[in-house]
């Protein structure tokens, strides 16, 4: 067994899917071409299990899957570097970090698209706060980790920000964050 169950009558991710995703990620890992592999570090931050009764471990296996994405993001970041360069890599690094930048500087509750008032969203207020520390960390340094931008987490409001433009947004922000690792 990979993992811990989760405890008795609470659900866990089906193991049966955890463990061929891992199966499938130590293939590519180890694969000679990358080109071939379907496992990057952006499948794994957004792959998602089903929950069954008896299953493993939601937080252990998670914490597995962050520690993969780093590996994954290191090597792919090796990689790119050996067939572009220092400089065109952090260059590029550096672009997609301005852009979320002029996103995260816009004025408060314009931040992003907001959904109807029938609908929840995000709190306007928790994303703008978070992104002033997004804002903080690429203008002057200040501490935030990827960790922080996995596992941060908005209230819902009615009229709120779209999920789906704060999520990608977040996901770009862990991805610029493990490039210049």
């Amino acid at each position: 067994m990979t993992f811990p169950r989760a405890r008795k009558g609470r659900l866990g991710y089906d193991i049966d899917e955890v463990e061929d995703f891992l199966e499938d990620a130590r293939r590519a890992y180890t694969a000679e071409s990358p080109d071939v592999s379907v496992v990057t570090a952006d499948t794994i931050r957004t792959t998602a299990f089903t929950m069954r009764k008896g299953g493993y471990s939601a937080t252990h296996v998670d914490a597995a899957l962050e520690r993969l994405e780093d590996a994954f993001a290191a090597r792919e970041r090796e990689r790119r570097i050996a067939l572009e360069g220092d400089e065109s890599w952090y260059a590029s690094a550096r672009e997609t970090a301005q852009e979320i930048l002029d996103r995260v500087v816009r004025p408060k509750g314009k931040k992003f698209q907001r959904v109807t008032v029938l609908t929840l969203g995000y709190s306007v207020a928790d994303v703008d706060g978070f992104s002033d520390r997004i804002a903080g960390y690429f203008q002057s340094g200040e501490p935030l980790t990827p960790e922080d931008v996995r596992t941060v987490a908005f209230r819902p409001q009615r009229g709120g920000y779209r999920e789906a433009q704060v999520d990608y947004l977040l996901d770009t922000v862990t991805r610029v964050m493990l490039a210049v690792r």
